[in-house]
């Protein structure tokens, strides 16, 4: 749209007003007016006052809290114990033992006395051999289908 010298607000609030006109002599928006005109009702009665707000004994019906320590629990049931946490195999101890290494000659190189120019290239490649022990670990087949074990995904 080209800006020219005559274009401002007032112009553009003559043609909004040249453009209502035109409707109106067609008769358009007369149903809108009659519309609203047999809509008119009485004013709606103010809401009423929100109520006084309620405590917490009052809402729940009794004066004292929750325990949440859950000593009587009506339920009785008790889940078993977890399986045992499986044994850690050599190569998965070397691993996070090179990841220990790197992170420490990271952090503190002068823990063992060295520079951290020899001492930084020492950790990032300890810490690359710890990932890729661990990576190497990782299974890379679903675990055996067993009918008994629910569904699987």
């Amino acid at each position: 749209m080209i800006n020219r010298p005559g274009d401002g607000p007032e112009d553009v609030d003559a043609a909004f007003a040249e453009i209502i006109a035109d409707l109106e002599r067609e008769g358009i928006g007369r149903d809108v007016e009659q519309r609203r005109s047999d809509t008119v009702q009485e004013e709606p009665e103010p809401p009423p006052a929100p109520p006084a707000p309620a405590t917490a004994s009052a809402w729940r019906g009794h004066e004292s809290d929750f325990d949440w320590a859950g000593d009587d629990d009506p339920g009785g049931y008790e889940p078993p114990e977890p399986p045992p946490l499986p044994k850690l195999r050599p190569l998965t101890i070397i691993a996070i033992v090179l990841l220990v290494i790197g992170v420490v000659l990271l952090v503190l190189p002068n823990i063992i006395g060295l520079d951290p120019r020899i001492a930084t290239p020492i950790a990032l490649i300890s810490l690359a051999g710890g990932i890729g022990f661990l990576l190497m670990r990782v299974r890379k087949t679903p675990p055996d289908f067993d009918e008994d074990n629910g569904a699987q995904v």
